[in-house]
This record gives structure tokens, sequence and C-alpha cells, in this order.
């Protein structure tokens, strides 16, 4: 097997402070640690699933279980919360309780098992995402058992991978190309690898390889699936790829974890090609992906940007940065975080939203997509069991090892303890308001002093970035790629890194023509009605509701025109409740001030707000591999 460029550190110990640390709070007492409860159908849907009558459900029913639980999982990895784990062990022993003896763990009877159809919804039937189901069960299951050792947990997600072999290996008048839902139901490509590397059953890899090979399979209509890997190989993007909907993600990963497993570099070339493709074409300016839930080609298109579009897409992302160990790749799981992940989520934790979009209002995913609530389920939906998971991929990135020593790649006030090898661990502390600024001091305390590779990863968008050691300054530091400093390191050391928090700018073109979006750092500025009601334009002619607004790209916000020229911002306070992560003070061209704030808390209180703004004299930056967010300080 080929040795991964950047990985996680198991074991490695997290106490993440500021807001994040607030939002991960949140999240694990108004969410994780209730939903199963509040949401019993989420397992119970399993115990009944040959009564009479069938549960009115929706096609993907399957993966509320595996998705939460996988997002759960993460979390514990970050928190160590022995209330959650506590809780896990006992969602855990249910769920594996409840698969049938076959190896079967969804919500569909008997004669619908794993074939992604019912006959038992609706006049003529209805297609199911079974597959995609039992997917996500598998992935939570070994996720969990990664955690634990739990031996239960990974025999139930052998069980599951037994079944689909026994369904579908080696069938060619049954294959699971044919079933309907391919960029979904093709998913199992992916867990079933992961499962290869811990079990080296072969019949998981192969059962894998079949549906990559399904990945290019043709229909009387055309195409059946995405083509994966024969796309990418001969320079198509991603959304020009037959099925270019997000869940195509998951399967896309088997393409990783077959390189790792066969060293056949086809595999690797083919998903660095459409990782590339996707931040390019279709990552959004506060790192959500997609927009109406497929790949467009157009960054600017203002269709729905799901919450579990950008959780695939960040999934993905932690698989690139295994691949390469590329710095700018742990940018773009920063940007996502600091902006989509916190941005779909209330700072409570209490609710999460669909689409989180670059224009517009917030509404919690039980309001826009209510149509998945069902009894037993009242918060149920893709993305409500789903979007937690942005924190918990935290544990994926923040700190790595490689050949060449630790990778820090999180930035915020923390503590982490990782191992450096066999015998030595360090202790990083984290002093510092970043994001809202750019000073981070770092307390690096080894176990006993030991020599070691720390490595720094310095943003792209940190032009003028300073590095201290101990008080001397360090030379050579270089945008865009990782500093390391290797020596002896002993208890007492310290880093100070000071980033450079200078405005950029992406400048919008199709859509967004004659708009930019500002950034601070990593965060992208927002303009928010709240902070800014003395700006509302009056006498006009008032839009009755939202919805009246939506179609217009603006949201019928008109904020005065900034001039990038002379936009230097300060920081300010807000003085009443629900302050903001960060608000900046600006002049506008006509001399008025605006306040721009952070896009995490945009539309946290329900007002509108704009992430694309009227900016004079903002400088243009092509899209390239060391600036993929095609922005530029004056």
């Amino acid at each position: 097997m080929r040795t991964l460029a950047s990985q996680r550190i198991p074991k490695t110990q997290f106490d993440i402070g500021g807001v994040v640390g607030d939002y991960i709070a949140g999240i694990a007492d108004q969410w994780l640690l209730v939903a199963p409860y509040a949401n019993a159908s989420m397992l119970e849907m399993f115990r009944d699933r040959d009564a009479t009558p069938l549960r009115d459900m929706v096609p993907w029913a399957g993966e509320f279980a595996g998705k939460y639980f996988t997002a759960a999982v993460l979390n514990l990895r970050v928190t160590g919360d022995q209330r959650l784990k506590a809780r896990l062990k006992e969602f855990v022993e249910r769920l594996v309780s409840l698969q049938a003896a076959d190896g079967y763990l969804g919500p569909w009877p008997e004669d619908s098992r794993l074939t992604n159809f019912t006959p038992y919804q609706g006049e003529k039937g209805m297609g199911t995402w079974d597959t995609w189901g039992h997917y996500h069960v598998m992935i939570g299951l070994m996720l969990w058992h990664d955690q634990t050792r739990d031996k239960a947990a990974l025999a139930a997600a052998c069980r599951i991978a037994d079944l689909i072999c026994r369904k579908y290996l080696g069938k060619k008048n049954t294959r699971l190309v044919d079933t309907g839902a391919t960029e979904m139901n093709l998913a199992p490509a992916h867990s079933l690898c992961i499962l290869y590397r811990k079990t080296k059953e072969r019949k998981y890899l192969d059962m894998a390889l079949q549906i990559v090979d399904e990945f290019a399979a043709e229909g009387k209509d055309g195409p059946l699936a995405g083509d994966y890997l024969r796309a990418p190989l001969a320079g198509k993007e991603f959304f020009e790829t037959p099925k270019p909907r997000w869940e195509s993600l998951h399967p896309i990963m088997a393409l990783a974890e077959l390189y790792w497993i066969t060293g056949d570099g086809q595999y690797r070339e083919a998903f660095e090609n459409l990782w590339w493709s996707m931040v390019k074409l279709d990552r959004h300016n506060g790192g959500g992906f997609t927009s109406g839930e497929r790949a467009t080609g157009n960054p600017y298109d203002f269709g729905a940007i799901e919450t579990c579009c950008t959780i695939a897409w960040m999934a993905m992302s932690v698989e690139m940065l295994k691949m390469t160990g590329n710095s700018i790749v742990a940018d773009e799981l920063e940007l996502s975080t600091l902006n989509s992940v916190l941005g779909m989520h209330s700072s409570t934790g209490r609710w999460a939203t669909y689409n989180t979009p670059m224009n517009g209002v917030r509404r919690a995913s039980a309001h826009s997509i209510v149509f998945q609530a069902r009894e037993g389920q009242p918060e149920l939906n893709c993305c409500s069991v789903n979007s937690p998971r942005g924190f918990g991929m935290i544990s994926d990135w923040a700190v790595t090892r490689g050949a060449d020593g630790l990778a820090l790649n999180w930035y915020g006030a923390s503590s982490i303890e990782a191992a450096v090898r066999q015998g030595v661990t360090v202790t990083l502390v984290q002093e510092t308001g970043y994001p809202a600024s750019g000073g981070v001091k770092i307390k690096v305390s080894p176990s006993k002093a030991a020599e070691f590779a720390l490595k720094l990863r310095i943003p792209y968008w940190s032009e003028k970035t300073k590095v201290k050691l101990n008080g001397e300054a360090v030379k050579g530091v270089e945008a865009g790629t990782y500093l390391t400093l290797n020596r002896k390191w002993k208890r007492g050391d310290v880093i100070q890194l000071d980033l450079d928090m200078s405005l950029r700018f992406w400048v919008g073109e199709r859509d967004c023509e004659g708009k930019t979006s500002v950034y601070r750092g990593p965060i992208l500025l927002t303009y928010d009605h709240r902070y800014n009601l003395d700006l509302a334009q009056k006498g006009k002619k008032r839009a009755r509701n939202f919805d009246e607004w939506k179609p217009h790209p603006d949201y019928m916000l008109k904020p005065p025109a900034l001039d990038a020229k002379t936009m230097k911002g300060r920081l300010v306070e807000w003085a009443d409740w629900l302050p903001p992560i960060l608000l900046l003070a600006v002049k506008a061209r006509n001399g008025k001030t605006v306040h721009l704030c952070d896009y995490a808390s945009a539309g946290e209180t329900g007002t509108p707000y704009l992430s694309w703004l009227p900016v004079k004299n903002a400088p243009k930056a092509a899209f390239s591999r060391e600036n993929p967010l095609r922005s530029r300080s004056v």
C-alpha cells in the first residue's frame, strides 16, 4: 500500500476553544445528545420494516442513522465528550441489534432489500436509495470501530458488505448500476475499499472494483452512471460528466482508496483532476459546494448550496489532503469550516440549514425541507443529521503527520496533543483571537525534549506572514506552503505567527458580474441588514416577503458602493445581544459607514444579507492552483 502524504494522527486530543469551540459544544448539547431520542424513528424504522402497514418514507430514509452516527463519532474524536460516547455506545448496540440475519440494515421490506426499489410506496412503487443508506451505516460503524475497537460494529459492517457481494458480485444480469439513482447507490465502492483495508477480505475489493467499472456503464438511453474514472482522465470537468450531482463525491472517493490499495496511478490522476475541477468551477465564495445540488461549472450560480453538498466536498478535500499533503487543500478546508460550516448552523447548535446562500436569508432545514419529516422523526432530514460532520472533520486535518514531520493546519484558540512518534507526544497550545485577528501564539510542549519537524501552514492569502521562534525572526516564510521548523524542541518553546489580514477581493463574473467578494484573512465579509439599518433605503416599493425577493441575486438590498483602493476597515464591537464573530466598519464611496460582518454570522437573526458586494477598483485575479480563490489585495 502507498504511504499517505498527510494523515490523521490517532488518539490526538483536542480542546477547541473560541467561537468554534462554542459551536461544537452547542451542537453536542442541542443535537447530538438528544437527536436519537427526539427522533426515535431514526432507528425504529429498521425494527418494523416487514410489518404492515409500511411506514411512509422518503427514498433515502435509511441514511439518517448512518449520517447521524458518522457525524457524532467524528465529533467525539474532537471533544472526547464522555456523555456523547455513552450515548453512541447505546446507539450502536441498538443499531446492530436491528440488523437482519442476512446482514440487511435498512428500512425496506424483505422483498425490497438492496434492490433500490420498493413496490409498496405510491401507485407504481418507488425507487429507493437503499445501498446509499447502507453505505452511510458502514462508514459510521467503521469509524466507531476505529475509535473504540468495538468488534461487533466491525462485524456488522462486514455483514452488510457480505450481503452486497452476494447480491451483486459477479452477477452480470444483476448489476448495481442498473438499479437506478446511481450517483447515490454506487457509493459502497468507497466503504468497501475501506473495509478491505481493515479486513483484507478480497471479495470486498473485487466488489469495489466492479462498481468502479460500472461507472462507465451505458444503457439504451445513454450513460447509467457518471464515468468518474474515464472522463477526468480524458480532460472533462466534473460538471461535464453524465452524473454531476453532489452524491457522486462519495463513490468518487473510492478512487483515492483504490490508489492507496493498488498503486495504480490512473486512480490518483482521476481523483486529483476531479478535485481541482470542483474547486475551480463549483466551490463558491464561502467554501460551499454545488448549485441546486449539482455541479454547474459556475461558482457564481445562485442555486441552493445544500449543506450535504458542502459536507461531501469537505470529506473529499480531506482525502485530497491525505493524497497530496498540499497546504492549499488545508486552506480550502479552513475556508469551508470557518464560513460555510459555521454559517449552516445556529450559533446555539440547535438547528442547521438546508441552503446557506451567497445572497439571501437562512432558513432551518426543518423549514425548507420539512417534507422529509415523518412520524417519530420531526427533525430528521438529510442535512440535519449530516451538518455536524463539518466540525467533526476538524479531527482529520487540524494536525497531521507525514514522512517529513507534523503539520499544524488548525489556527484558533485551542490545545492539541498529538503523537510525534512512539514515546514522544507534543502539546500545541494556541493563544489567539484568530480568525478575528491574525496574531497566533503557539506554545510547543513536547513530553520530553525531542528533535522533529513541525510544519506551519502559511495560507496562500497571507502574503506578508511574519514568524518568530523564541523571539527570533524566521526567514523563508512563503505563502501557500508549509514553513518547516526542524529542531530539537523543548518545553517552553514559543512560536509567534502573524498572518496578513489585509483585505482581499474576488471580482465576480457571469451571475455576479459587477459584484465583488471581500475577504479578511479566511473570513468572507458580508453585508447584513441587521448591522446597517441606518442605510436601509426608504420610500422604495416594498417586497411583501422574502420569497418575492428570491429571484433577485441582490435580494433587493442596495448597500452603497465601496472602493477597494480606500477600504481600510476597522474592527468594531456590536454592543447589543447576539454579536457577530467579526464586525468591520468601512467607508463607502459616498462617505457613509458600512458595517460588514463575517459570513458565518450573517443572517443568524433572520435578516437578509449579501456576500457579493458593489466594490469599485477591485483588482482581478484569474483562478490558479496557487490562488484558487481568485483573490488579490490592492
